[in-house]
Order: C-alpha cells, then sequence, then structure tokens
C-alpha cells in the first residue's frame, strides 16, 4: 500500500499519536521555562545605596547597596546593578545566541540522521508555550532563592531526555530515505497503540533514489531570482521584528512597576486567545494572511507607542501595562501567522531553505531582544518607542507581499512567472469569469448582448 493509505489503516491520530503528541506539548512547557528563565533569576529586586556618591565598582557595590529580601537572584548575589547590569542581558542574549547555532546545525541534521536523533519528531503549538511562561511565573512565586529555582525549571530535561528514547521515528522521512522496512516497523508500533494489533503493513517501494538535501543550493536561488530575493528580504526582516518585540515585551514584563510574577503570568497567558484570533481572521476572504499579519503588526506597534503618552496612574483601563498586554497578544498573532504565510509564499524547492532562512533571522531579534528594555536608562519610554517603530515598520511591509489564501502554491521557481500560474493565482479573474458564464446563460437577447460587451470590456 501507498504511505498515505498506511497511515489512513493505522490511524491518523489514535491513541499512539495523541500520547506522542502530549509529550511533545509538555516539553514547550519546559522549553518556555528555560526562555525564560533569565526574567526571575536576572530580576532586580528593589534596593538603596546608603551613601550620597554613587558605587563605581562591584566592591563599592557590595559594600553600600542593600536589597529588599523578597527573592534572590544572580543580580543581588554578584551585584549586577548600575554599570554591570548589563551582564544580566548577555546571559539571556547567549541563550538565543545558542538557538541560532542550533538552528543551524540540527536543521540540516534532521534531513540527514532523521527526525528523532536530534530531537525534532513533530511540530509543538505556541499556545503551549504561552502556558509554560505563566507556570514558570507560579514557580518563581513559590521559589524565591534563584538557584532552587534554576534547578527546578531545568531538571525536566533530564524527564525528557531519558523519555525520548521511546519515541518512534518518522515513518514519512524513513520512507523516503527508502528505508520501508523500518518504517514499516513503525507503523505497525503506531498501530498496536491505537488498539490495532493484528494489523499488517506491507509498503510499496519508494519510487525513484534518495535526495540529498542541497541547502547551500536552496539558498543560492534565494538571492539569484529577483521575485525570491525581494520576498525573502522582506520576510526576513518581518521574522526579525516578531521575534524582536515578542521577545523584549516578554523580557520587560521584569521592568514594569506592581507584583513581578503576575506581569510574568500575564505576558505568557495574554498569548492564549492569540491562537484561535489569527486562525479565525487568516481563513476569512476580507482579511486573508497579508491583511492580518498587517493589521496585528501595525496594531502591536501602535500600542507600544502609545505607552509613551500615558502617566503611571492612568487607570486600569488604559495604563502602560494594558497597552503592552495588548502589544503582546498581536505580535503574538502574527508571529503564529508568519510561519503559515512564510511557507506559502516559498515555492516547494526553495521552501525549507526560505524557512531556515527567516528562521535564523528571527533568533538575531531574539539575541537583541534583551538589551532593548535596559534602554530605559536613556528614557523611560525608548524601548516601547523601538518596539511601535519596528512593529509598525514590519506591518507597512507586508502589504508588499502577495495575499496566499485560496491560490495555488508554487512547485517551482518557474511557476513564480509563468502566465498560467498568474492566472490560476488570481482567484477574482476565476470568479468573475465563471459569473459572466451563468450570467450568460440566464440573460437573453439584447440585454445579453450588451452585458456581453460590458464583461468584454
Amino acid at each position: 500500500m501507498e504511505l498515505d493509505e498506511a497511515f489512513g489503516s493505522v490511524g491518523e491520530f489514535g491513541r499512539s499519536q495523541k500520547r506522542l503528541t502530549a509529550f511533545l506539548a509538555l516539553l514547550q512547557v519546559y522549553v518556555a521555562c528555560q526562555s525564560m528563565l533569565i526574567v526571575l533569576v536576572g530580576a532586580v529586586p528593589e534596593y538603596h545605596i546608603d551613601q550620597g556618591e554613587i558605587p563605581t565598582s562591584t566592591e563599592e557595590l557590595a559594600r553600600h547597596v542593600r536589597f529588599a529580601d523578597n527573592f534572590t537572584s544572580i543580580a543581588t548575589e554578584w551585584y549586577l546593578i548600575r554599570h554591570e547590569a548589563y551582564k544580566v542581558n548577555l546571559a539571556s542574549s547567549l541563550y538565543f545566541s545558542g538557538l541560532l547555532i542550533g538552528n543551524i546545525i540540527f536543521g540540516p541534521l534532521s534531513d540527514k540522521l532523521g527526525r528523532k536523533p536530534v530531537y525534532m519528531s513533530g511540530s509543538l503549538t505556541n499556545l503551549t508555550f504561552a502556558v509554560g511562561i505563566a507556570v514558570y511565573a507560579l514557580l518563581g512565586y513559590y521559589i524565591r532563592e534563584w538557584r532552587f529555582l534554576a534547578f527546578v525549571s531545568n531538571s525536566p530535561g533530564v524527564f525528557f531526555f531519558l523519555l525520548s528514547f521511546m519515541l518512534p521515528e518518522s515513518p514519512r522521512w524513513l520512507y523516503s530515505q527508502q528505508n520501508t522496512a523500518e518504517a514499516e516497523d513503525v507503523l505497525q508500533y503506531l498501530a498496536c497503540g491505537n488498539g490495532k494489533e493484528r494489523l499488517t503493513i506491507k509498503l510499496k517501494p519508494c519510487a525513484g533514489t534518495v535526495k540529498k538535501n542541497d541547502s547551500a543550493s536552496g539558498v543560492l536561488n534565494l538571492v539569484k531570482h529577483p521575485v525570491l530575493r525581494w520576498r525573502t528580504i522582506i520576510l526576513m526582516y518581518i521574522w526579525y521584528v516578531c521575534s524582536l518585540v515578542y521577545y523584549g515585551l516578554t523580557f520587560n514584563a521584569g521592568e514594569l512597576g506592581g507584583n513581578l510574577y503576575l506581569n510574568v503570568a500575564l505576558y505568557g497567558l495574554i498569548e492564549v486567545p492569540a491562537f484561535p484570533l489569527c486562525m479565525f481572521f487568516i481563513e476569512k476572504s476580507w482579511s486573508g494572511r497579508r491583511k492580518t499579519t498587517t493589521f496585528f503588526l501595525i496594531f502591536a506597534g501602535f500600542t507600544c507607542m502609545f505607552t509613551m503618552f500615558l502617566p503611571e496612574n492612568s487607570g486600569l483601563f488604559f495604563s502602560p501595562t494594558l497597552l503592552a498586554l495588548c502589544g503582546k497578544l498581536t505580535v503574538s498573532a502574527a508571529f503564529n501567522i508568519v510561519y503559515i504565510y512564510t511557507s506559502e509564499l516559498y515555492p516547494t524547492v526553495v521552501r525549507n531553505a526560505g524557512l531556515g532562512v527567516c528562521s535564523m533571522t528571527c533568533r538575531f531579534g531574539g539575541v537583541l531582544a534583551p538589551f532593548v528594555p535596559s534602554m530605559k536608562s536613556l528614557h523611560p519610554s525608548v524601548p516601547f518607542m523601538v518596539f511601535g517603530i519596528s512593529g509598525v515598520s514590519a506591518g507597512f511591509l507586508t502589504l508588499l507581499l502577495p495575499e496566499t489564501l485560496n491560490k495555488p502554491i508554487a512547485e517551482s521557481i518557474e511557476d513564480l512567472q509563468s502566465p498560467v500560474y498568474q492566472m490560476l493565482k488570481n482567484k477574482k479573474v476565476n470568479q468573475l469569469e465563471e459569473n459572466t458564464y451563468n450570467f450568460k446563460k440566464r440573460l437573453s437577447g439584447e440585454k445579453s448582448s450588451i452585458f456581453s460587451k460590458v464583461l468584454s470590456w
């Protein structure tokens, strides 16, 4: 049988797949705690300097600074304040630099060694990541000693590492590598987990030879062809801005007034409605991918800029914190859409290369994001001005991209420039031709003649 037919026999989403999905969803909670670790571990509590002059060295800070005793952090232990505060942001930036390196190394390895060895056996939802941020805030609320908090947040990694050995390899990847027998074994394993123990699976031999993933050639095509070059430049900036604003606003939760742990939890939970919200709008003909992404990015930018004009005690419904949360909601929705939109904008032959380049650019935004909140030392409104200008500019640049809703996805680069593809891409033209045919059948005589002339014109 064919591979898709085998999946139908095994069970498209049975108990086995649900268990694997639950495991990967829990992993996303762990990843969220890792990404947000520095927000609480590097938080700076209220402190007082008990002398008139500002200390200029770490030793003087240790003698004259008194921190509040409500929690500990690396800032309180090593006095990472004033001129030493950049080290906290640097620690977070190094984490995202590690993600960038992992993106470069493990992405291609997943095509060569398989999904399981490099731990890429499925897509994890951003929704679970948002819940993970709230879980981390709850841990920080009850664990005020930073070393113990870091231990509790990191220790589940051992659990996930050990359980990862129980994950099966991707049957599609095995089949694409002509490892038909191993793919049959995995499918049989899934069938048993779905309660179909007597099922016998025999796949047809994979047609053709194994094609090596030439990522260098794919990236070269993105630069060589003008239509792909401009799309890639625009998408790289959009991905960079989404990451910069998303993580920048998240890290800024530690800089806001009020309860630190409540702020972090709210910055995570505010993302929960983002996923169903963006899924609703991108499927509507009057909004689609392009307009929805543009609206969310521009709205996120303006909400960040409006915070500069609001006083601290401006009330609950017009407070800077509420506007920042609205910005986090909309940029999260835009981030979700960008994954879908980007994959539809690239032809099949260069889609992996395009997504890889955009994903790497996204990591640069994460690297710079921790330093933006610290720019409030120049002026309290500077961080939000950076987020605002970035979001608005990325939103307007999105308008330069074509709409992809209900349009055929190009298979090759030549399809993007093919007149036939361009005609099929314009659904409105096809709809007009269909309406013209129906109207012509209903109208008769002179009315039909006049109508035909008008439509022809």
